[in-house]
């Protein structure tokens, strides 16, 4: 189950099994991607909290809750200060159809089974999309104020990984 829904993810943001190129992107699709995927984990997080029993787990939702909420806020702050209306597109569709399914999966799991596949999911999740904001938006974004909001909103990601690497050796 656990590979299933790296996989899932995996694919949903590799450029090559794609029609197009997440590097051509322009800002407000890059801003658009972001905001649905700060959005899905969001949605992952309340999940957690609606199933799992175990501290780690519910802690680190709630962190996730807390930290994609204020990343959205001034990332909508930061697009109103533009002028600027974020685009849908062809990747922040393709990660919310995906993002349904593995909420489908994770619904089904209970308890130990649950946490184990919440974390690695987590930890897969946050290392594919921390890969393509590092390696793939913030060296196309054009907008100065843009691409510091990125800057930013990655180190808080890292920190994320890094803590869901620590969750899944907790759930083992």
């Amino acid at each position: 189950m656990k590979h299933l829904i790296t996989a899932a993810l995996m694919m949903a943001v590799a450029a090559p099994a794609l029609a197009s190129d997440p590097a051509k992107l322009n800002d407000l699709e890059i801003a658009h991607v972001a905001y649905v995927a700060d959005t899905i984990d969001i949605r992952y997080a309340h999940l957690a909290l609606a199933l799992s029993t175990t501290p780690e787990i519910r802690e680190f939702a709630n962190t996730m809750i807390r930290d994609h909420e204020a990343v959205n806020e001034a990332a909508l702050g930061l697009l109103a200060k533009l002028g600027a209306e974020a685009q849908d597109n062809f990747l922040s569709q393709k990660l919310a159809a995906d993002a349904q399914g593995i909420i489908d999966n994770l619904s089904t799991l209970r308890g130990a089974e649950f946490d184990q596949a919440y974390a690695a999911n987590e930890l897969g999740y946050h290392q594919a999309v921390n890969g393509l904001v590092e390696g793939v938006f913030i060296p196309n974004i054009d907008n100065a104020e843009v691409k510091a909001l990125f800057e930013q909103g990655l180190e808080i990601f890292k920190a994320h990984e890094g803590h869901a690497e620590m969750m899944v050796e907790a759930v083992k």
